[in-house]
Protein backbone atom coordinates (compact mmCIF):
# COMPACT_ATOMS: atom_id res chain seq x y z
CA UNK A 1 0.00 0.00 0.00
CA UNK A 2 1.61 3.47 -1.36
CA UNK A 3 1.98 6.02 1.93
CA UNK A 4 2.01 9.18 0.93
CA UNK A 5 2.95 12.57 2.15
CA UNK A 6 0.00 14.01 4.91
CA UNK A 7 -1.50 17.28 3.96
CA UNK A 8 -3.27 19.41 6.64
CA UNK A 9 -6.16 21.63 5.28
CA UNK A 10 -8.04 22.92 8.22
CA UNK A 11 -9.63 20.20 9.58
CA UNK A 12 -9.00 17.64 6.89
CA UNK A 13 -6.15 15.01 6.64
CA UNK A 14 -5.23 13.79 3.53
CA UNK A 15 -2.67 10.86 2.53
CA UNK A 16 -0.86 8.92 4.83
CA UNK A 17 -3.14 6.74 6.63
CA UNK A 18 -6.14 8.80 6.56
CA UNK A 19 -9.22 7.83 5.31
CA UNK A 20 -9.94 9.08 1.48
CA UNK A 21 -11.05 12.72 1.39
CA UNK A 22 -14.22 13.24 -1.08
CA UNK A 23 -14.02 16.48 -2.16
CA UNK A 24 -16.42 18.51 -4.92
CA UNK A 25 -16.82 22.25 -6.71
CA UNK A 26 -19.22 24.74 -6.91
CA UNK A 27 -20.76 25.89 -10.02
CA UNK A 28 -21.99 29.34 -9.07
CA UNK A 29 -20.70 32.68 -9.64
CA UNK A 30 -17.78 32.83 -6.83
CA UNK A 31 -18.64 37.15 -7.08
CA UNK A 32 -22.43 35.54 -5.66
CA UNK A 33 -21.51 35.40 -2.33
CA UNK A 34 -24.84 34.07 -0.86
CA UNK A 35 -25.01 31.68 -4.10
CA UNK A 36 -21.83 30.45 -3.70
CA UNK A 37 -22.44 30.06 0.10
CA UNK A 38 -25.65 28.18 -0.14
CA UNK A 39 -24.24 25.22 -2.38
CA UNK A 40 -21.09 25.53 -0.43
CA UNK A 41 -23.08 24.02 2.55
CA UNK A 42 -24.89 21.77 0.49
CA UNK A 43 -22.01 19.98 -0.78
CA UNK A 44 -20.89 19.58 2.51
CA UNK A 45 -24.66 18.59 3.88
CA UNK A 46 -24.32 15.87 0.90
CA UNK A 47 -20.46 14.73 2.52
CA UNK A 48 -17.85 17.14 0.63
CA UNK A 49 -15.17 17.04 2.99
CA UNK A 50 -13.47 20.06 0.78
CA UNK A 51 -15.24 22.25 -1.28
CA UNK A 52 -13.25 24.34 -4.54
CA UNK A 53 -14.48 27.12 -6.11
CA UNK A 54 -12.76 29.21 -9.26
CA UNK A 55 -11.22 32.24 -8.49
CA UNK A 56 -10.87 33.97 -11.95
CA UNK A 57 -11.41 37.40 -11.53
CA UNK A 58 -10.70 40.59 -9.01
CA UNK A 59 -14.79 40.40 -8.24
CA UNK A 60 -14.57 36.82 -7.33
CA UNK A 61 -11.14 37.16 -5.53
CA UNK A 62 -13.05 40.12 -3.34
CA UNK A 63 -15.97 37.44 -2.10
CA UNK A 64 -13.51 35.04 -0.78
CA UNK A 65 -13.40 36.18 2.64
CA UNK A 66 -16.70 37.14 2.23
CA UNK A 67 -17.71 33.66 1.98
CA UNK A 68 -14.86 32.54 4.51
CA UNK A 69 -16.67 34.55 7.41
CA UNK A 70 -20.44 33.60 5.79
CA UNK A 71 -19.99 30.06 6.48
CA UNK A 72 -18.26 30.61 9.76
CA UNK A 73 -21.00 32.07 11.07
CA UNK A 74 -23.52 29.86 10.15
CA UNK A 75 -21.09 27.05 11.62
CA UNK A 76 -19.59 25.52 8.73
CA UNK A 77 -16.18 25.04 9.25
CA UNK A 78 -15.23 23.13 5.79
CA UNK A 79 -12.02 23.57 3.99
CA UNK A 80 -12.27 26.22 1.08
CA UNK A 81 -10.16 25.52 -2.04
CA UNK A 82 -9.46 28.32 -4.78
CA UNK A 83 -9.06 27.23 -8.40
CA UNK A 84 -6.65 29.75 -10.03
CA UNK A 85 -5.80 29.68 -13.79
CA UNK A 86 -4.11 32.00 -15.98
CA UNK A 87 -3.83 35.03 -13.81
CA UNK A 88 -3.87 33.38 -10.66
CA UNK A 89 -0.50 34.54 -8.82
CA UNK A 90 -1.35 38.21 -9.36
CA UNK A 91 -5.00 38.10 -7.80
CA UNK A 92 -3.36 36.48 -5.25
CA UNK A 93 -0.83 39.14 -5.04
CA UNK A 94 -3.38 42.04 -5.34
CA UNK A 95 -5.75 40.61 -2.89
CA UNK A 96 -3.69 38.93 0.15
CA UNK A 97 -6.78 38.59 2.24
CA UNK A 98 -8.24 36.42 -0.71
CA UNK A 99 -5.00 34.17 -0.34
CA UNK A 100 -5.54 34.46 3.30
CA UNK A 101 -9.25 33.12 3.74
CA UNK A 102 -8.39 29.87 1.60
CA UNK A 103 -7.43 26.79 2.82
CA UNK A 104 -5.85 25.42 -0.15
CA UNK A 105 -4.47 26.97 -3.49
CA UNK A 106 -5.09 25.05 -6.35
CA UNK A 107 -2.81 26.02 -9.75
CA UNK A 108 -2.02 24.29 -13.38
CA UNK A 109 1.41 24.68 -14.33
CA UNK A 110 0.51 24.53 -18.08
CA UNK A 111 -1.63 27.95 -17.76
CA UNK A 112 0.61 29.52 -15.07
CA UNK A 113 1.59 32.43 -17.62
CA UNK A 114 2.69 32.69 -20.58
CA UNK A 115 6.29 31.47 -22.09
CA UNK A 116 9.21 34.04 -20.73
CA UNK A 117 6.64 34.91 -17.78
CA UNK A 118 5.46 31.48 -16.53
CA UNK A 119 8.59 30.99 -14.15
CA UNK A 120 7.87 34.15 -12.57
CA UNK A 121 4.78 33.70 -12.15
CA UNK A 122 4.96 30.56 -10.75
CA UNK A 123 7.23 31.42 -8.30
CA UNK A 124 5.00 34.31 -7.28
CA UNK A 125 2.33 31.56 -6.79
CA UNK A 126 4.53 29.62 -4.77
CA UNK A 127 5.73 32.14 -2.37
CA UNK A 128 2.25 33.26 -1.33
CA UNK A 129 1.36 29.67 0.00
CA UNK A 130 4.80 30.16 1.80
CA UNK A 131 3.92 33.38 2.81
CA UNK A 132 0.54 32.61 3.97
CA UNK A 133 1.06 28.80 5.52
CA UNK A 134 -1.46 27.31 2.46
CA UNK A 135 -1.10 23.85 0.91
CA UNK A 136 -1.44 23.75 -2.21
CA UNK A 137 -2.68 21.65 -5.40
CA UNK A 138 -0.62 21.11 -8.43
CA UNK A 139 -3.31 19.98 -11.13
CA UNK A 140 -2.12 19.23 -14.25
CA UNK A 141 -4.87 18.13 -17.21
CA UNK A 142 -4.74 16.57 -20.81
CA UNK A 143 -6.71 19.66 -21.82
CA UNK A 144 -4.46 22.08 -20.72
CA UNK A 145 -1.16 20.29 -20.43
CA UNK A 146 2.27 22.59 -20.86
CA UNK A 147 2.99 22.09 -24.59
CA UNK A 148 6.67 23.56 -24.40
CA UNK A 149 7.21 19.74 -22.70
CA UNK A 150 5.18 17.74 -24.90
CA UNK A 151 7.04 19.28 -27.74
CA UNK A 152 9.91 18.74 -26.47
CA UNK A 153 9.29 15.48 -25.47
CA UNK A 154 7.94 14.52 -29.07
CA UNK A 155 10.89 15.79 -30.79
CA UNK A 156 13.27 13.67 -29.21
CA UNK A 157 10.77 11.11 -29.19
CA UNK A 158 11.14 11.59 -33.25
CA UNK A 159 14.91 11.54 -33.16
CA UNK A 160 14.80 8.19 -31.64
CA UNK A 161 15.29 4.46 -33.22
CA UNK A 162 12.50 3.09 -31.08
CA UNK A 163 9.68 5.68 -30.77
CA UNK A 164 7.23 5.28 -28.78
CA UNK A 165 3.39 6.29 -29.97
CA UNK A 166 2.66 9.84 -29.27
CA UNK A 167 -0.68 8.54 -27.07
CA UNK A 168 2.72 7.22 -24.31
CA UNK A 169 4.66 10.43 -24.78
CA UNK A 170 1.69 12.59 -24.04
CA UNK A 171 1.26 10.64 -20.82
CA UNK A 172 4.90 11.24 -19.76
CA UNK A 173 4.58 14.77 -20.97
CA UNK A 174 1.24 15.28 -17.82
CA UNK A 175 3.78 12.83 -15.73
CA UNK A 176 6.61 14.94 -16.08
CA UNK A 177 4.89 18.48 -16.12
CA UNK A 178 3.11 16.99 -12.78
CA UNK A 179 6.59 16.32 -10.91
CA UNK A 180 8.78 19.02 -12.54
CA UNK A 181 6.62 21.60 -10.90
CA UNK A 182 6.16 20.08 -7.18
CA UNK A 183 9.89 19.52 -7.45
CA UNK A 184 10.60 23.31 -8.50
CA UNK A 185 8.37 24.12 -5.62
CA UNK A 186 10.03 22.40 -3.39
CA UNK A 187 13.17 23.81 -4.11
CA UNK A 188 11.42 27.53 -3.68
CA UNK A 189 10.74 26.03 -0.01
CA UNK A 190 7.37 24.80 0.16
CA UNK A 191 7.76 21.54 2.18
CA UNK A 192 6.47 18.55 0.20
CA UNK A 193 3.70 18.16 3.08
CA UNK A 194 2.27 21.32 1.55
CA UNK A 195 1.48 20.04 -1.80
CA UNK A 196 -0.82 17.77 -3.32
CA UNK A 197 -0.68 16.36 -7.22
CA UNK A 198 -3.22 15.55 -9.14
CA UNK A 199 -2.59 14.67 -13.39
CA UNK A 200 -6.13 14.04 -14.50
CA UNK A 201 -7.71 12.79 -17.74
CA UNK A 202 -10.67 12.07 -19.89
CA UNK A 203 -9.79 8.62 -20.88
CA UNK A 204 -9.67 5.80 -18.04
CA UNK A 205 -7.16 3.55 -19.54
CA UNK A 206 -5.00 7.13 -19.64
CA UNK A 207 -6.03 7.81 -16.49
CA UNK A 208 -4.73 4.73 -14.73
CA UNK A 209 -1.22 4.06 -16.31
CA UNK A 210 -0.46 8.07 -15.27
CA UNK A 211 -1.39 7.68 -11.72
CA UNK A 212 0.56 4.75 -11.73
CA UNK A 213 3.82 5.81 -12.80
CA UNK A 214 2.79 9.18 -10.13
CA UNK A 215 2.36 6.82 -7.28
CA UNK A 216 5.69 5.19 -8.39
CA UNK A 217 7.73 8.40 -8.68
CA UNK A 218 6.56 9.98 -5.40
CA UNK A 219 5.28 10.24 -2.01
CA UNK A 220 3.25 13.87 -2.86
CA UNK A 221 -0.53 13.32 -1.91
CA UNK A 222 -3.01 12.12 -4.99
CA UNK A 223 -5.72 13.81 -5.67
CA UNK A 224 -7.67 11.23 -8.01
CA UNK A 225 -10.71 11.31 -10.85
CA UNK A 226 -11.51 11.70 -14.31
CA UNK A 227 -10.87 15.44 -15.41
CA UNK A 228 -13.85 15.81 -17.56
CA UNK A 229 -16.15 11.76 -17.27
CA UNK A 230 -19.34 13.05 -19.04
CA UNK A 231 -22.81 13.21 -17.91
CA UNK A 232 -25.78 10.63 -16.59
CA UNK A 233 -24.52 7.26 -16.39
CA UNK A 234 -22.08 7.65 -18.38
CA UNK A 235 -20.32 9.99 -16.12
CA UNK A 236 -20.64 8.14 -13.34
CA UNK A 237 -19.97 4.62 -14.62
CA UNK A 238 -16.44 6.09 -16.11
CA UNK A 239 -16.00 7.88 -12.64
CA UNK A 240 -16.63 4.65 -10.75
CA UNK A 241 -14.03 2.61 -13.15
CA UNK A 242 -11.43 4.98 -13.11
CA UNK A 243 -11.14 5.48 -9.64
CA UNK A 244 -12.34 2.27 -8.58
CA UNK A 245 -9.36 0.53 -9.91
CA UNK A 246 -7.42 3.22 -8.67
CA UNK A 247 -7.96 3.01 -5.03
CA UNK A 248 -8.01 -0.75 -5.18
CA UNK A 249 -4.66 -0.21 -6.35
CA UNK A 250 -3.87 1.44 -3.45
CA UNK A 251 -3.54 4.87 -5.09
CA UNK A 252 -5.21 8.09 -4.33
CA UNK A 253 -5.65 10.32 -1.14
CA UNK A 254 -8.70 12.54 -1.71
CA UNK A 255 -11.05 12.09 -4.98
CA UNK A 256 -14.15 14.12 -7.14
CA UNK A 257 -16.48 13.09 -9.30
CA UNK A 258 -16.26 15.59 -12.23
CA UNK A 259 -19.95 14.75 -14.24
CA UNK A 260 -21.72 17.27 -15.74
CA UNK A 261 -25.18 17.72 -14.12
CA UNK A 262 -28.42 17.80 -16.14
CA UNK A 263 -30.44 21.01 -16.41
CA UNK A 264 -32.15 21.49 -12.84
CA UNK A 265 -29.75 18.93 -11.17
CA UNK A 266 -27.92 19.50 -7.84
CA UNK A 267 -24.18 19.44 -8.12
CA UNK A 268 -24.58 17.10 -5.13
CA UNK A 269 -25.04 14.12 -7.05
CA UNK A 270 -20.89 13.50 -7.83
CA UNK A 271 -20.76 13.96 -3.75
CA UNK A 272 -23.49 10.80 -3.52
CA UNK A 273 -21.54 8.88 -6.28
CA UNK A 274 -18.25 9.38 -4.47
CA UNK A 275 -19.77 7.93 -1.49
CA UNK A 276 -21.12 4.91 -3.60
CA UNK A 277 -17.77 4.00 -5.33
CA UNK A 278 -15.75 4.10 -1.74
CA UNK A 279 -18.75 2.07 -0.21
CA UNK A 280 -18.77 -0.32 -2.63
CA UNK A 281 -15.34 -0.72 -2.21
CA UNK A 282 -15.31 -1.35 1.60
CA UNK A 283 -12.89 1.85 1.82
CA UNK A 284 -15.28 3.58 3.93
CA UNK A 285 -19.42 3.49 5.23
CA UNK A 286 -21.74 6.69 4.45
CA UNK A 287 -25.17 4.76 5.50
CA UNK A 288 -26.58 0.90 5.50
CA UNK A 289 -25.68 -0.88 2.54
CA UNK A 290 -29.09 -2.60 0.79
CA UNK A 291 -28.44 -5.67 -0.94
CA UNK A 292 -31.66 -6.47 -3.34
CA UNK A 293 -32.04 -8.78 -6.33
CA UNK A 294 -32.96 -7.65 -9.80
CA UNK A 295 -36.03 -10.29 -10.03
CA UNK A 296 -37.53 -12.45 -12.20
CA UNK A 297 -40.53 -14.59 -13.79
CA UNK A 298 -40.16 -15.98 -9.95
CA UNK A 299 -40.56 -12.32 -8.46
CA UNK A 300 -44.12 -10.63 -7.48
CA UNK A 301 -43.12 -7.41 -9.43
CA UNK A 302 -45.36 -4.81 -8.40
CA UNK A 303 -44.87 -5.57 -4.38
CA UNK A 304 -40.71 -6.36 -4.18
CA UNK A 305 -39.94 -3.37 -6.30
CA UNK A 306 -42.27 -0.85 -4.22
CA UNK A 307 -40.41 -2.56 -1.14
CA UNK A 308 -37.12 -2.03 -2.06
CA UNK A 309 -38.02 1.47 -3.01
CA UNK A 310 -39.72 2.37 -0.19
CA UNK A 311 -36.96 0.59 2.33
CA UNK A 312 -34.10 2.56 0.05
CA UNK A 313 -35.81 5.41 0.77
CA UNK A 314 -36.81 5.09 4.23
CA UNK A 315 -33.15 4.65 5.10
CA UNK A 316 -31.59 7.49 3.13
CA UNK A 317 -33.99 9.42 4.80
CA UNK A 318 -33.34 8.63 8.31
CA UNK A 319 -29.34 7.40 8.05
CA UNK A 320 -28.51 11.34 9.94
CA UNK A 321 -30.44 10.68 12.63
CA UNK A 322 -29.55 6.65 13.39
CA UNK A 323 -25.86 8.00 12.98
CA UNK A 324 -26.50 10.24 16.03
CA UNK A 325 -28.61 7.58 18.33
CA UNK A 326 -26.23 4.21 16.90
CA UNK A 327 -22.61 5.15 15.63
CA UNK A 328 -21.13 2.46 13.82
CA UNK A 329 -25.48 2.26 12.06
CA UNK A 330 -23.53 3.24 8.60
CA UNK A 331 -22.18 -0.32 8.69
CA UNK A 332 -25.12 -1.66 8.85
CA UNK A 333 -26.02 -4.69 6.09
CA UNK A 334 -29.77 -4.94 4.92
CA UNK A 335 -31.32 -7.46 2.38
CA UNK A 336 -34.39 -6.88 0.44
CA UNK A 337 -35.21 -10.18 -1.55
CA UNK A 338 -37.96 -10.50 -4.51
CA UNK A 339 -38.45 -14.46 -3.41
CA UNK A 340 -37.18 -18.12 -2.03
CA UNK A 341 -33.92 -18.91 -4.09
CA UNK A 342 -31.92 -16.88 -2.44
CA UNK A 343 -34.14 -14.60 -0.17
CA UNK A 344 -33.59 -16.56 2.56
CA UNK A 345 -29.67 -17.22 2.43
CA UNK A 346 -29.35 -13.34 1.63
CA UNK A 347 -31.09 -11.86 4.31
CA UNK A 348 -29.58 -14.60 6.53
CA UNK A 349 -26.04 -12.95 5.86
CA UNK A 350 -26.92 -9.77 6.63
CA UNK A 351 -27.53 -8.08 9.71
CA UNK A 352 -31.34 -7.69 8.96
CA UNK A 353 -33.18 -8.75 5.82
CA UNK A 354 -36.12 -9.62 4.40
CA UNK A 355 -37.67 -12.28 1.81
CA UNK A 356 -40.72 -12.30 -0.20
CA UNK A 357 -42.84 -14.78 -1.10
CA UNK A 358 -42.81 -15.54 -5.03
CA UNK A 359 -44.92 -14.48 -7.78
CA UNK A 360 -48.56 -16.92 -6.92
CA UNK A 361 -47.08 -17.29 -3.02
CA UNK A 362 -49.51 -16.24 -0.46
CA UNK A 363 -48.15 -12.36 0.89
CA UNK A 364 -46.35 -13.61 3.90
CA UNK A 365 -42.78 -11.79 3.90
CA UNK A 366 -39.56 -13.78 6.13
CA UNK A 367 -37.70 -11.19 8.15
CA UNK A 368 -34.46 -12.24 9.65
CA UNK A 369 -32.27 -10.57 12.29
CA UNK A 370 -28.95 -11.59 12.54
CA UNK A 371 -29.19 -14.64 10.66
CA UNK A 372 -32.16 -16.18 12.85
CA UNK A 373 -35.68 -16.16 11.57
CA UNK A 374 -37.34 -13.26 13.63
CA UNK A 375 -41.04 -11.85 12.01
CA UNK A 376 -43.41 -13.11 9.40
CA UNK A 377 -45.09 -10.23 8.05
CA UNK A 378 -48.69 -9.99 5.88
CA UNK A 379 -50.97 -7.35 4.70
CA UNK A 380 -50.42 -4.46 2.29
CA UNK A 381 -48.30 -2.66 4.27
CA UNK A 382 -45.00 -5.12 4.86
CA UNK A 383 -43.16 -2.25 3.82
CA UNK A 384 -43.94 0.10 6.52
CA UNK A 385 -43.91 -2.96 9.29
CA UNK A 386 -40.70 -3.81 7.98
CA UNK A 387 -39.33 -0.02 8.28
CA UNK A 388 -40.44 0.06 12.18
CA UNK A 389 -38.71 -3.51 12.57
CA UNK A 390 -35.61 -1.60 11.22
CA UNK A 391 -35.80 1.42 13.31
CA UNK A 392 -36.40 -0.82 16.33
CA UNK A 393 -33.00 -3.41 15.22
CA UNK A 394 -31.15 0.86 15.16
CA UNK A 395 -32.49 1.73 19.21
CA UNK A 396 -31.05 -1.50 19.95
CA UNK A 397 -27.16 -0.95 18.39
Amino acid sequence: MRKSHVVKIRNALIGGNNPIVIQSMTNTDTADVQATVDQSIELFEAGAEIVRMTVSNEQSARSIPDIREALDKRGYNMPLVGCFHFNGSKLLEDFPECAQALDKLRMNPGNIGFVGRRDLQFESFIQTAIKYDKPIRIGVNLGSLDQQILAELMDKNGLSKAALPSSAITREALVLSTLTSAKKAEEMGLSPDKIVISCKTSEISSLIDVYEELAKRSKYALHIGLTEAGGGLKGAISSAIGIGVLLQKGIGDTIRVSITPSPGETRTTEVKICQEILQALGIRAFKPQITSCPGCGRTNTKIFQELVYKTTKFVEQETSKWKKLAPGSENLKIAVMGCVVNGPGESKHADIGISLPGAGESLAAVVYTDGEKSHVLKGDDVAEQFQKILSDYVIRL
